[in-house]
């Protein structure tokens, strides 16, 4: 109860900037977690169809992938398709390879979606944080030159401590927002370079399949 009341007591004595600093932290945070969950859950679904379709590739049994890649709503089976599709009408590694590509291209928006604003909203925590320790300090100077020079200091000292307030909030809310950005961006290209690799790996058993074949032919 004690912690609760000194956290009230640190929000209240912030100022009226406390507010718009905490709304960008609640907003963050909110995105924050809406795109862990939604990064966890496509690599997951990558992978679960990655591992169901790396044995009908060794097999070359390619109309059994183009039917798992079919039903799967995952980001790979969205890539795979496109390069099956591109198989029907064009041999050429080449082709297939623009094909995955302008696939990948549709998807990678998806995964950086929304998380660059947790580095703006870092900053803008921190600039709030400074503004409304700014507009504390000019309201305290203000405030010390009508009364009397014996309760100056006294009145100055407390004004500027919370003002001071506002600046710590802006910093406590801009601080875990950067390192959970890093971690979104880490997590991304990671996922991304996936694709790229199971893209590489794909094109790689279509072209072991096909060579045989143009050989015999």
């Amino acid at each position: 109860m004690g912690l609760w009341n000194a956290i009230v007591r640190f929000f209240q004595g912030g100022g009226e900037f406390m507010f718009p600093i905490a709304v960008v932290f609640v907003v963050g945070l909110a995105i924050a977690i809406e795109r862990y969950i939604y990064l966890t859950m496509t690599a997951a679904r990558n992978r679960g169809l990655w591992n169901e379709i790396v044995p009908l590739l060794g097999q070359g049994n390619f109309r059994q992938v183009a039917q798992a890649t079919a039903k799967s709503d995952s980001a790979i089976g969205h890539i795979l398709n496109y390069g099956l599709a591109r198989i029907q009408s064009a041999r050429r590694r080449d082709d297939i390879e623009k094909a995955m590509e302008e696939s990948l291209m549709e998807v990678v928006p998806r995964l950086e979606k929304r998380t660059h604003y947790l580095a703006t909203f870092a900053n803008l925590a921190t600039l709030l944080g400074l503004l409304g320790t700014v507009m504390g300090l000019i309201r305290a100077f203000q405030a010390v030159a009508t009364v009397n020079p014996a309760e100056k200091a006294n009145l100055l000292s407390a004004s500027i401590s919370v003002a001071m307030n506002c600046t710590a909030f802006g910093l406590m809310t801009a601080v875990p927002l950067l390192f959970i950005h890093a971690f979104l961006q880490t997590k991304t290209t990671e996922l991304i370079d996936s694709l790229e690799m199971a893209s590489v790996k794909f094109l790689n058993a279509i072209t072991e399949r096909q060579t045989p074949a143009t050989a015999a032919a």
